[in-house]
């Protein structure tokens, strides 16, 4: 490994090169093992004698932190040292971030957590074990050969055209969606597609409209922009449109599958908010949540291919029919708008992977990624069916199931009149290796809706009804003698 060594000033050259690799060794950046550049490599590129160099690694290797191998060369000990506190940044203490950064919220609690409880019903984390990881391997080895890398030069912010155009295929089949492959612009995951229409849109200080409960991370990307945001109930046919304030230009929902409660937006609250964003000259981002593992009845059109005003623009992830770690998503965006999402895109991180993308591609076009969520679809209705026959078999006193024919997850509402502590409940149930989520953690109000959220995307089929016994056994546990302080509940609440 190249290691940088600084000659500048004045002073002995060979005391000064085994200072900053005794520092290197010493902090952690050359390992234990690792190979030393040559000496007469070393000093070329230092422009100093060899014996120069030479006296700075007889002296660390005399001091035991370097070993020599003949023919090999040197390296560092791999015998245990003492170690000084390992490089960091200098603090900066007189750097501060804007404001709106202090009063965010950590986002630790909106990632996947690091469980350990056996029985995981984790909200939004789809299972890897289904992944078809042999034909994906197969199809990201050919794209990483030379011929099909082709031009070492940057490619189109929009992304690769061969995956747009399978986009564009695939969502026009499988969802309606109007739109070419000029259309989409591939994102790295429906998180950026958001933040690249907030640059585009939010003026700071301005009025976004989300879903309350809603997705967190989106509120608090508005937040970062600057935007005033604000939450409009959802009701069982989805968003209020009557309760959007006035002063909202744009706003963010997920009708086929409301995050996180689960219900669908009714035909005619879409006409509705179509409606509205036509009539107060607004935007709607409409986020396709994980609506391709649907288990029963018919999907309702997308918000996309009943607008005609151009109001709409259509957001959609790989995160939950593949996997998170890929970071795949898309947009679809009024032509009006295209220009400026690109240059955003551009500005962002000018485009993602193309290898990547050119894989996912092919995925498509061989007809992979249906296949792959046919067969998920079948496990995740399984898991489905048997949630909500424990739900509503063993906890019917306690909750109110809303009801739900899609996704990884099923949502329930602390049933109203139920004398219940839920925090209680909910560390009654991880005591027996059972974790699920409070809805609460959703809502922009401290306090948010009572319930639960139960994820059936990564847990085992198997575990599925010895978990939900066990969480029905946690509501029906009698309370302890003292309840917990206000501080702890608050906490308990971001777990």
């Amino acid at each position: 490994m190249d290691v940088h060594v600084s000659l500048e000033g004045r002073g002995d050259l060979s005391a000064r090169i085994y200072r900053q690799l005794l520092d290197a060794v010493l902090d952690g950046r050359l390992r234990p093992g690792e190979r030393l550049p040559p000496t007469r490599e070393l000093a070329r590129r230092l422009d100093v004698s060899r014996n120069t160099v030479g006296v700075a690694y007889e002296r660390l290797a005399a001091e035991g932190f370097l070993t020599g191998r003949v023919g090999s060369g040197s390296f560092v000990c791999t015998e245990p040292l003492g170690r000084v506190a390992a490089r960091q940044a200098p603090s900066g203490a007189a750097l501060q971030p804007r404001r709106v950064w202090s009063s965010l919220p950590s986002m630790a609690a909106m990632t996947t957590p690091p469980l350990v409880q056996p029985y995981r019903f984790e909200v939004g984390v789809p299972d890897a074990r289904l992944f078809p990881f042999t034909a994906w391997r197969r199809l990201v080895a050919r794209e990483l050969r030379p011929e099909a890398v082709g031009s070492s030069s940057y490619h189109d912010p929009a992304g690769y055209e061969g995956l747009r155009a399978a986009i564009a295929r695939f969502i026009g089949v499988s969802r309606s969606v109007r739109a070419a492959a000029s259309d989409v612009i591939v994102t790295q995951g429906a998180q950026q597609a958001v933040d690249l229409v907030g640059r585009v849109l939010i003026e700071p200080g301005s009025t976004v409209a989300v879903e309350e409960p809603g997705y967190p991370p989106v509120r608090l990307l508005f937040q970062s922009l600057g935007a005033k945001v604000v939450g409009v109930p959802v009701d069982a046919e989805g968003v209020d449109v009557a309760a959007i304030p006035k002063a909202a230009r744009l706003i963010y929902v997920t009708p086929s599958h409301q995050f996180p409660l689960g219900v669908a937006m009714s035909l005619a609250r879409r006409a509705a908010l179509l409606a509205w964003a036509e009539r107060r000259d607004a935007v709607v981002i409409e986020d396709d949540y994980d609506s391709e593992f649907r288990f029963e009845g018919r999907p309702l059109d997308p918000l996309q291919s009943l607008d005609r005003g151009g109001r709409v623009i259509y957001v959609g992830s790989f995160s939950k029919v593949m996997l998170p770690s890929l970071r795949l998503g898309f947009l679809v965006a009024p032509a009006s708008l295209q220009p400026a999402l690109r240059m955003a895109k551009q500005l962002t991180d000018w485009h993602g992977e193309t290898p990547t993308q050119a894989a996912l591609a092919r995925f498509i076009d061989e007809g992979l990624l249906a296949r792959h969520i046919r067969k998920a679809s079948r496990t995740y209705a399984t898991r489905h069916e048997r949630i909500v026959t424990a739900l509503s078999r063993d906890c019917a006193r306690w909750l109110d199931l809303v009801p739900s024919a899609a996704g990884l997850h099923v949502s329930a509402r602390v049933a109203p009149g139920a004398a219940i502590d839920l925090d209680r409940v909910l560390d009654a149930a991880r005591a027996t290796g059972v974790a699920v989520a409070p809805l609460a953690r959703f809502s922009i109000d401290a306090a948010g809706t009572p319930g639960i959220i139960v994820g059936y995307g990564a847990i085992a089929t198997t575990k599925v009804d010895e978990g939900m016994r066990r969480l029905a056994s946690a509501f029906r546990a009698p309370a302890s003698s003292g309840r917990r302080p206000a501080a702890a509940a608050r906490a308990r609440a971001q777990v």
